[in-house]
């Protein structure tokens, strides 16, 4: 089965936790990793090559930094464009050929746990912030997987990167 990690990073070349868990699962020949940011830095998606990516995937994975409580601008963009024409202009010969498909988030975070509750700093839990994500799944009849959520992020050691890379490849071997 194969599994497509989605990078959307507005600069994933100086990225720690973002990039300790792609290369982390590089390796796999089943998953195939795409830097997003790389491939469209000015934003303009390929909207053909997109929708082909995205037909042919059998996983899918979103994986970014959440930054103001939300996505990076480039997924939202992403979204606009691909999912857009494959489910409000191309519904039956292109969204519903994606009915089922598993999807996950892999969300990285600044902050602590702690941070992410309704008396923490940030009011809300990370699983509360993407719910528009989950909503979006729902939509587009994807099954949604629990996230896979890292924080602290940018303040975590090589070790604990290193540990979450490896519980990132484990969860995307185990996940069905």
């Amino acid at each position: 089965m194969r599994t497509t990690v989605l990078i959307f990073h507005l600069d994933y070349a100086r990225s720690h936790a973002n990039r300790a868990l792609a290369d982390a699962v590089d390796t796999s020949p089943d998953v195939e990793i795409v830097d997003m940011g790389g491939l469209y830095p000015d934003g303009a998606i390929e909207l053909e090559a997109e929708v082909a990516r995205l037909l042919a995937a059998d996983r899918l994975v979103l994986q970014f930094p959440v930054q103001w409580y939300s996505t990076p601008p480039l997924l939202k963009a992403w979204q606009d464009t691909v999912l857009t024409r494959m489910y409000y202009m191309r519904p039956v010969e292109e969204g519903e050929r994606l009915r089922g498909l598993p999807v996950m988030i892999a969300a990285t975070a600044g902050n602590d746990p702690s941070a992410y509750t309704s008396g923490g700093a940030n009011l809300f839990s990370l699983e509360e912030l993407l719910k528009p994500l989950r909503a979006t799944a729902n939509r587009c009849f994807w099954r949604w997987a629990d996230p896979f959520l890292i924080y602290r992020a940018n303040k975590a050691s090589a070790d604990e990167l290193a540990l979450a890379g490896r519980l990132y490849a484990k969860r995307l071997a185990e996940w069905n």
